[in-house]
């Protein structure tokens, strides 16, 4: 079993969404997020200095984790609250609002392309992928700013050893 990430990257800067896009005329499309290019950008000078000690891109399958803190937590009550479960300020749970983890997903594996990995269509599977806030108790990957912990593993070539 592969245990040990082959690379572990801490990229600070607010997680935004990739894949939304508005039609600007003569058949150009252009993404709506506006901290896209601010958020590829600092992930890729991240991944550049964790990869400061490898000598090569990862060109084979790759499992990967990314967990994101996107913001601190609101201080009222989730729209999406179930009614009849107390609530209060100190109660705690997962961001369950915008933006989507798959297009925080997206942006953030394409922004590791031709820094981390050759084509992130290496990607086979994600050992975990979440929101969450700043500073989210008994969550060990929740950063004291907006940012992202990305590990990355690159899989060996023998089957039995396939599985993360």
């Amino acid at each position: 079993m592969v245990t040990r990430p082959w690379l572990e990257i801490v990229a600070l800067g607010q997680p935004a969404p990739q894949g939304s896009k508005r039609h600007v005329g003569g058949g150009v499309m252009v993404e709506m997020s506006k901290r896209l290019k601010p958020w590829r950008k600092a992930v890729a000078e991240y991944a550049a200095v964790a990869m400061a000690a490898r000598s090569t891109l990862l060109d084979g399958q790759i499992i990967a984790e990314m967990v994101f803190t996107v913001r601190s937590k609101p201080t009222g009550r989730p729209t999406w609250w179930p009614a009849g479960l107390p609530w209060s300020r100190h109660t705690w749970w997962l961001p369950a609002s915008a933006p989507d983890l798959s297009k925080l997903i997206r942006a953030t594996e394409d922004a590791l392309t031709g820094v981390v990995w050759r084509d992130d269509a290496r990607v086979v599977a994600y050992r975990r992928a979440a929101k969450v806030y700043v500073g989210q108790p008994g969550e060990p990957d929740a950063l004291p700013e907006p940012g992202a912990v990305i590990r990355v593993w690159a899989i060996p070539a023998a089957a039995e050893e396939i599985h993360p």
